[in-house]
Parts: C-alpha cells; structure tokens; sequence
C-alpha cells in the first residue's frame, strides 16, 4: 500500500516539483498552498509523513505543528520542515516544537527522499514495537532510548508477583512506579464515602498502569488491587518522565491512552446515570468479554462493583440472563451465550 505525504507549501513551482518527485517515487500525494488547508487536509486525510513550508500566510509551519500536536489522532504523524531559512534559532524552535528533521531549499532530491524513508521507516518501528507482549515493551523501551539516548531507561527496572487480591498501591500514595501488566489481571477502583467499591478499570496483559499521577505530581487516587495471580513490570517514575518529555512518539502513544480512558469514563457516567440496571449489567458482561473471552471468571461482588450496583442484585439480574438463555453460570464462571443480545439490550 502507498505511503501517503501531504505536501504544505505556499510557493506553487516548489510545491508543484515536490508533488511530481514524490508521485514519480510511488507515494501518494496530497497538496495544500498553505497552513490553514494543510491542517484541514491532515485532519481528513491522516497522511503517513507531512512536508511543510515554515513561511506562509494564513497559517505559518509553526502554527501547524502546533495545532497537530494537540490533537492526539495527528500529533504522532512524522512532520519535516521545509524552509530557504537556515539560521540555528529556526532549527531550534521547529526542533523544540516537535518536528521530525528540517529541510532547507534549494533541496537535493535524493537527499529529501533518504529523509522521508528514514521518518517513515521510524515511524513504521514505534507503531509496531508495542505489541501488547513483554518483548514488545523491552523492544519499545530500547527503541525510545536509542532515539534519545536514555542510557539509565533499562536499569533498576524489576518484576514484581503477586497473589490474588494483593494490594499493588492505594489512594493517596504517591507514585514510584509506572506498571506494565505481564500476565493477569489488576483493578482499579474507588471507594465513595458509605465504603462502597466503585470499578473504575480493569488492566490486563500487555496494558500499562499507574502512570497519570506521575503528569502532575500528584497522589494516586484509586486503588489497584490484583484480582488473580499476577506478574507486572515496573518501571521507576524518573524514567518514565525522561522517556515520556523526550521523545514526541512515545508521548502520542500515552496521550491516546489517556484520550481512550476519557472516552471510557464518560460512558461509564452516562451508564450510571440513566440505563436500567439490566443495560448496566449487560455493559459490564460486554467489557469484560472483551478483556477475557466468552468464559468470565471473577468474583460476583467484583461485577458488581463494575457495574455500580448491589451485588444481590446483580446476581438476580444474572439469574435472569440465564433463563433468557444470554448467558450460563456455572459455579463462579459466567460463559457469554449471545453477545448480540446483551449489545442489544434496551436502556
């Protein structure tokens, strides 16, 4: 499958030149006379590498840098200045902004193509690293400090294991650690002022954890306790900090994980706020099905705590799934019999 550039440059034979010598090298090519369009068309074209001019009205290079990057779907998209300027106090505020490399015109062709291969191939290796296994944290982990030379991001790192239920940190402790999950499963939840658990999120193999407070200097302020025999990764918070403020492409990887849990939250409230009690439970089976498969092992008051409700009446609910043939429980397991149904259930 092509590549695909979009091209961001005000002056039409510069443009035009760069728009043949890319489509004569195989990439697809998008075009924009200047920033306020090249934002536009990097919003609905998400592009694999973006070319753009510093100079131009409207919109300067700058101004589009810095409108990608505060979107979390764009901020990750390889991005090369091209400008006729080549004064260090350019190359130091295009570079503090987050770009890529920095082209000055005249350009030698072969010298801008070996340049966007190079960002492609880079950008191509941060977006398969992570693959959700150890290797590919190890192999992330090295990659960010091969970009930035991190040379203390590998050492003090350690593996931790714990029972089933054993306390991995609580509210009000500050953060030492970021955690990757090895193998198992983690709960994040929150206790209201009655003593009621409220589940917040559940981590799984190959998610990572622990890591917000670490933006704000600030405390946890959940609880993530094990709810099965489990092996996590920790990475120390210093670390964590250099790999995230220095290397734009792990910092868009993160972003988007905070973006997601957002996303998640506020379905969660929605949820609670005004479905039945049956659309709540058949949420909550949902989610955990896509966490563990069809056969659902966990504590009945730890589903309960998930979905927000008591948990007699959970269980009366799940009693009612299984007569309507949505689910079968047998012993402490819960097997998912007809997913559509429960993505159907009426509010």
């Amino acid at each position: 499958m092509k590549k695909k550039i979009l091209v961001v440059e005000d002056n039409y034979e510069v443009r035009d030149n760069l728009c043949e010598i890319l489509t004569l090298s195989g990439y697809d090519v998008v075009s924009a006379e200047n920033g306020v369009i090249g934002v536009k068309h990097a919003m609905s074209e998400l592009p694999d590498l973006i070319l753009c001019d510093v100079m131009m009205p409207e919109l300067d290079g700058y101004g589009v840098l810095k409108i990608l990057n505060s979107n979390p779907k764009l901020m990750d998209i390889p991005f090369m200045f091209l400008t006729a300027k080549a004064e260090k106090t350019d190359f130091r505020r295009g570079m503090s902004l987050g770009a890529d490399d920095y082209i000055t015109k005249p350009f030698d062709d072969v010298d801008l193509l070996e340049a966007i291969e190079s960002r492609l191939k880079k950008s191509q290796r941060i977006k398969t690293l992570f693959d959700g296994t150890e290797s590919g944290l190890q192999k992330f982990i090295d990659e960010a400090k091969a970009n930035r030379d991190l040379e203390t991001l590998a050492i003090n790192r350690e593996t931790r294991k714990y029972n089933k239920k054993d306390i991995v940190y609580q509210a009000g402790q500050f953060p030492k650690w970021m955690f990757f999950v090895i193998s198992g499963q983690v709960k994040a939840s929150k206790i209201n002022e009655f003593g009621k658990e409220f589940i917040t999120n559940i981590y799984k193999e190959g998610d990572f954890f622990g890591f917000l407070p670490m933006l704000y200097d600030g405390v946890y302020d959940d609880n993530c306790t094990t709810l099965e025999a489990s092996e996590l990764r920790m990475i120390p918070s210093e670390e964590f900090r250099k790999l995230l403020f220095n290397n734009r492409d792990v910092a868009a990887i993160f972003i988007k994980m905070l973006a997601s849990k957002v996303d998640q939250n506020e379905t969660q409230l929605l949820d609670l706020a005004y479905s039945s009690v049956r659309k709540r439970v058949a949420n909550s089976l949902i989610v955990l099905h896509e966490k563990n498969g069809p056969v659902i092992s966990m504590l009945r008051e730890d589903v309960a705590a998930l979905t927000g409700t008591a948990k007699e009446t959970l269980i009366r609910t799940l009693s009612d799934f299984k007569a309507e043939k949505i689910i079968e429980i047998e012993g402490s397991n819960i097997m998912i019999k007809d997913l559509q149904l429960l993505k159907s259930m009426p509010q």
